[in-house]
């Protein structure tokens, strides 16, 4: 049985155009996952990439575009300059692993629910009561919001130096049993072939 390591950040417009995508492919090859919010601004910075907001101008229309293209290929709402697109992905981070660790919910719900909140409806995930809304979305306990902070400050932390080892470089990035790598949602077709042994 294969094993997916899933490295992803809850302000990614990326990760939010992956909607549930991913694991739709892991259940029909009967993959477990693990999933891994991470710092993916820290994570640039420390593998040669440059912060959205430092790209040369020619990028981010690029960028643009092909966010506008993705979101309409699979039928997702996106706003292209969300006010809170730069807020901290921190709280929400810690959030989804207290979730993770408390269970009763699904994941990759919760994953969908945080970057939709961000790109879909201009929502701050860092304030406790979206964070509680998102956690309620994907069948989580509400009071997960504000709980177990440190513990969830810790793991994260222990996910970008993970995330760096293994050699990812960007959101969202799936590694299969540690060693094939996928970067981006319009990677996830080549994960499902792999995962068939088409690749």
């Amino acid at each position: 049985m294969a094993h997916i390591d899933y490295y992803f950040s809850t302000i990614s417009p990326f990760t939010y155009l992956a909607g549930t995508r991913m694991e739709e492919v892991a259940a029909r090859h009967g993959a477990t996952i693990t999933y891994r919010p991470f710092d993916v601004i820290a994570a640039f910075a420390r593998t040669g990439g440059v912060a959205p907001k430092e790209r040369h101008p020619a990028r981010l229309e690029l960028r643009a575009q092909e966010l506008r293209r993705q979101a309409a290929k699979h039928g997702l709402a996106i706003d292209l300059d969300p006010p809170l697109r730069a807020v901290n992905a921190a709280p929400s981070s810690y959030a989804f692993i207290a979730a993770e660790k408390a269970g009763g919910g699904d994941l990759g719900r919760l994953v969908h629910a945080f970057t939709g909140a961000v790109w879909r409806d201009k929502r701050d995930i860092a304030e406790d009561d979206v964070i509680a809304d998102c956690l309620d979305e994907a069948g989580f306990d509400r009071g997960l919001a504000g709980m177990a902070m440190l513990q969830g400050a810790e793991q994260y932390t222990r996910n970008l130096e993970d995330a760096v080892n293994a050699g990812v470089f960007g959101a969202p990035f799936y590694i299969v049993d540690g060693t094939e790598k996928f970067w981006g949602q319009d990677r996830i077709e080549d994960l499902d072939l792999f995962l068939s042994g088409k690749l």
